[in-house]
Formats: structure tokens, C-alpha cells, sequence
């Protein structure tokens, strides 16, 4: 039987300290904290998709061989300007790496801003809007 991939899910990021990773994420990029499971978990949620944070020393957790804090590069797709995206940024704190810049995403041609999160994961705020 042959298929195809529909869509991602989810991700899970290992952190450092959860709460501080939770709060950057619901801070700086308007996520939604979800606590689940019966061993209580926390996701964060945005749009259809979710984050599975992973305390860096947590047990029970099927994942990859070498999961370590600041290892994920993460692109995020916003509706807003990346002009409006690095006044966000500024106005939380967040030091911006690069951009904004050309780059290009799934659906085509994107504009751009680069930061990190408090583990050091890359995240890529893109515009289709510029």
C-alpha cells in the first residue's frame, strides 16, 4: 500500500526549563498553553497545529535518539507584515538575527524574520504579505 503525507500535526521541542520556553512561546507568538494527558503535559497550540514541550529530563517520552534543547529550526507563518513582526519583537524583548528577507516557503515566495526561542531553536516568522 502506497500513501501520502496530509499535513504536520504536531512537534515536540525538548527545553530547558518548560515554563520559560511556555510562556516565550504564548508571549512573543500569541500561542495557546494546553495541559494534557494523564501525566500532564503541555502543548502549545496555534492554528491546527500543535508544540509538545519535553522537559529536557523527562521520562516516559518516545522520541529521538539525540533530543537536546536548541536543535529545532522552526518556520512559523504569520498574516501579518514582517515590518509589523519585528516591532512585536522589539517590543517583547526578542533580539532579531536577520531580516527581514526574501525567502521562500511552501506556497511560494515569503518575506522573513529570524530570532531564537530561550533553548536557542531558530524560529522563522514568514510573510506571504511582505
Amino acid at each position: 500500500m502506497r500513501f501520502t503525507v496530509d499535513r504536520l500535526d504536531h512537534v515536540v521541542l525538548t527545553v530547558r526549563n518548560l515554563d520559560v520556553s511556555a510562556s516565550w512561546y504564548q508571549h512573543v507568538l500569541g500561542m495557546e498553553r494546553e495541559e494534557y494527558g494523564r501525566k500532564s503535559r503541555t502543548a502549545l497550540k496555534f492554528g491546527g497545529q500543535k508544540i509538545n514541550l519535553r522537559p529536557l529530563d523527562a521520562d516516559g517520552w518516545e522520541t529521538a535518539d539525540d533530543a537536546l534543547p536548541g536543535t529545532a529550526d522552526l518556520c512559523f507563518v504569520t498574516a501579518v507584515t514582517s515590518a509589523d513582526v519585528v516591532e512585536h519583537l522589539r517590543e517583547r524583548g526578542v533580539h532579531v538575527t536577520e531580516g527581514p528577507v526574501a525567502r521562500l516557503g511552501a506556497l511560494g515566495p515569503t518575506t522573513s524574520v529570524y530570532c531564537h526561542d530561550p533553548d536557542g531553536n531558530l524560529i522563522e516568522i514568514a510573510s506571504y504579505q511582505g
